[in-house]
């Protein structure tokens, strides 16, 4: 073992502050990667202020990881010394289940390893993230990142990039298809550049006209405000699909109006209740679903076709020890789009 700095928070009321945690040597088939850079993803807060009422303490969050790989266990075939790696939501799972075995580790039917606050089958306790200098990770569960992309600005790829990938390629998102994102932030301004790289027809829907030219600079084709009742009416029964990136429990009715018979609208966004009117989804027949990220295949896919079609997050970089005033930022949506932290500042 080896102990190596990281940021983190001892309680859910406390600041992320500087501390040493353990990391396992490597197996033969782990990665021991350097961390350059981790993105700030709102699940971060949610785990470091105990939100969602299953946070392990101390917490060391983020799930956004880019570094270098600096070992390599003796079977590992796939990766080297000094290749450009990524690491996601997750670092393990059972490989057995039947979604392990149809590359949807996410669903894992034993429970996937989450990248922190999961339970440490090597060391026990649980798995401390990516603010912190390293990162020792199976190889299954590391990904190659393209050399062509903006380094820093790929780290949100791992988790908003796979987050909005995943449902537009599950539900077949093509050329022409009409294509609405709900709520432009961290995951919706993703949702845009892949529905518009796709060849879709993009709306961006929303509740504030303030972020209509954002919304075109990202590759929206049209603007819909929700709030205008006349202009929600004349897109009624027209969206092949819809990607709601909304975080918080709401009304789903409006949107469900705008779909096409036979067509869905996918939630990404509301780990909470959601108000459905069953007449809206039975008079056309349509549907609401859910997408949790993606598993390591189509993973791997994403940063592919980002590399294939130069596509990467729009990010603010900060130090280390910013983190606690970006934390409040993300709560107060100040942020275009993604924080990601620059890991160099944790070693100097």
């Amino acid at each position: 073992m080896k102990n190596v700095k990281a940021y983190g928070a001892k309680s859910n009321d406390a600041d992320l502050n500087m501390m040493e945690i353990e990391r396992r040597d490597i197996l033969a088939n782990d990665v021991k990667i350097e961390i350059d850079y981790c993105g700030v993803c709102h699940s971060d807060i949610h785990q470091v202020r105990n939100d969602w009422g299953n946070s392990k303490y101390p917490v060391v969050p983020g799930h956004e990881i880019i570094g270098r790989v600096v070992e390599v266990g003796s079977d590992v075939k796939n990766f080297k010394q000094g290749d450009l790696v990524g690491v996601g939501c997750m670092v393990d799972s059972c490989q057995e289940c039947k979604s392990c075995e149809d590359g949807l580790e996410q669903y894992c039917e034993n429970g996937m390893t989450a990248t922190y606050n999961g339970k440490d089958e090597h060391l026990g306790g649980h798995t401390f993230g990516g603010y912190s200098e390293m990162v020792v990770v199976r190889e299954k569960f590391v990904l190659k990142v393209p050399e062509n992309l903006d380094t820093k600005a790929v780290a949100p790829l791992l988790c908003a990039g796979i987050t909005t990938w995943s449902p537009l390629r599950q539900w077949n998102v093509k050329k022409g298809d009409k294509v609405g994102v709900v709520g432009l932030g961290g995951l919706g301004h993703m949702g845009v550049k892949f529905a518009h790289a796709l060849g879709a027809h993009v709306v961006m829907i929303t509740t504030s006209p303030a972020k209509a030219e954002d919304a075109k600079s990202l590759g929206a084709d049209e603007v819909l405000i929700s709030k205008d009742e006349a202009e929600m009416k004349k897109h009624a029964n027209s969206f092949d699909f819809i990607l709601n990136t909304v975080p918080v429990g709401h009304d789903t009715n409006p949107y469900v109006a705008l779909l096409k018979r036979d067509a869905t609208m996918t939630l990404v966004g509301a780990i909470d209740e959601v108000d459905i009117h069953g007449g809206g989804l039975i008079m056309g027949r349509k549907r609401i679903a859910g997408s949790l990220i993606g598993g390591i295949k189509e993973t791997q896919e994403m940063l592919d076709f980002c590399g294939e079609h130069n596509i990467v997050s729009d990010i603010e970089m900060i130090d280390m020890d910013s983190i606690n005033t970006a934390f409040d930022r993300v709560v107060k949506s100040d942020v275009k789009y993604r924080f990601v932290i620059d890991m160099k500042s944790l070693k100097n």
